[in-house]
Parts: C-alpha cells; sequence; structure tokens
C-alpha cells in the first residue's frame, strides 16, 4: 500500500463549499443552491444539478444531455398525509 503525505489517506482532498440563494430553472423556486465543485450546484428542493452563468448576470443553467431524460424524484415511503 502506498501512503501519500503523512497520513494514510494522503492530503490531496480539499472540497471547497459554497451555499448561495437562487432560482432553480427545474423547480422553478428561488431556493439554497449547494456547490461542492467548481461552478456546478445542486438544488436542494429538487435535487437538479446546475451549472452557474455569468453575463452580466448570474444564472443557473439545467446541467444534462440535450432531448436526454430529465432527473425525477421518486417517493419511497407513499403520499404524505395530512
Amino acid at each position: 500500500m502506498e501512503i501519500r503525505g503523512k497520513k494514510p489517506w494522503g492530503t490531496g482532498l480539499e472540497i471547497k463549499t459554497e451555499v448561495v440563494n437562487g432560482l432553480c430553472p427545474n423547480c422553478d423556486q428561488d431556493v439554497i443552491l449547494v456547490s461542492l465543485f467548481n461552478n456546478h450546484y445542486r438544488c436542494i428542493n429538487c435535487g437538479g444539478d446546475l451549472k452557474q452563468k455569468v453575463n452580466g448576470v448570474i444564472s443557473y443553467i439545467p446541467i444534462g444531455m440535450a432531448g436526454g431524460p430529465k432527473t425525477t424524484l421518486t417517493r419511497l415511503n407513499g403520499p404524505d398525509k395530512a
């Protein structure tokens, strides 16, 4: 086993998180977006992956293949009960 750095897991892992408010184009709501990777965000409401574009105005564009299937979330424990 090769050990990188002084610790068994090495020292090469750096995570830079960012939390911002924005309008999610997938669920059309003002939400909190969380980023773990440069300019890539995830909506905490619908789970959609977004890329930040800055062109005079900050906007968030869905990430995915054009014409490909959209990511959907399925509730496993049944409908909400009032």
